[in-house]
């Protein structure tokens, strides 16, 4: 059975360069910019992280002329469909309402768990002040529970809003804050993870069937060499698969 299965996924993969030797124009990479370790700006002004390695490997396993494109996170999606690039890869947890509107590959992130952040071990996070990204699965949550919910464009701007008191605490990946909470003595993980969405993928439009299996086949066979997970172990973005 393992050979069966292995077999297909050449074959996929097989398919999917051969497509991309079909691709005349460069394939262009969607992409937030503020989201360390994710994806962020480096001291070059270049696009760095998990996803600027996982997606340059990506595109150099489907044989892809790739080049980087970034875009405001509440606007990712809807500049995806109007086609101001091929593909969204930023730290976008797969989720049933956002496949309403794009598709995604299989996850190369497991689910990761959110958690709050806060100045205080005793902050109220189901009745108090939680701040969230606008557009995240976070932001959503918060609302859910009943929680007063404090959108803010950027990740930095959720943060900044507890240091400055306007908010009791932040819900976002634990990925992102942990770091945060390392570097600032004043903040602390506060109340319980949550489990939300059903792990990282990248998306694409609906109508781009082909060039999102050709991304799926190359992350499954990062998945079984095993490269995948010692990138995810590098950038400490998740738990391997």
């Amino acid at each position: 059975m393992k050979t069966l299965v292995l077999s297909g996924l050449a074959l996929t993969l097989a398919g999917g360069m051969a497509l991309a030797a079909g691709h005349e124009k460069t394939v262009r990479l969607g992409t937030e910019g503020a989201y360390a370790p994710w994806n962020f700006i480096n001291d070059a002004g270049e696009v760095d992280g998990f996803e600027r390695e996982l997606g340059d490997e990506l595109c150099a396993r489907a044989e892809l002329t790739c080049e980087w494109v970034t875009n405001d996170w509440d606007s990712i999606i809807p500049n995806l469909v109007s086609g101001n690039y091929d593909a969204i890869i930023a730290g976008m947890s797969i989720t049933d309402e956002r496949d309403e509107v794009i598709d995604f590959t299989q996850n190369y992130t497991p689910p990761d768990p959110s958690a709050y952040l806060g100045l205080s071990e005793d902050v109220d996070v189901a009745g108090g002040v939680v701040a969230a990204q606008t557009g995240t699965i976070q932001a959503a949550y918060v609302a859910e529970q009943g929680a007063t919910l404090v959108e803010f464009a950027t990740p930095e701007e959720t943060v900044a809003a507890v240091k400055n008191g306007e908010a009791d605490a932040v819900l976002a990946d634990k990925s992102y804050l942990a770091p945060i909470a390392a570097e600032d003595s004043e903040l602390m993980f506060v109340g319980e993870d949550v489990p939300l969405g059903g792990g990282v993928g990248m998306g694409f439009r609906e109508s781009d069937a082909e060039l999102r299996e050709t991304f799926d086949a190359a992350i499954q066979s990062m998945k079984d060499d095993g490269s995948l997970n010692a990138l995810i172990e590098k950038w400490e973005v998740s738990s391997t698969f």
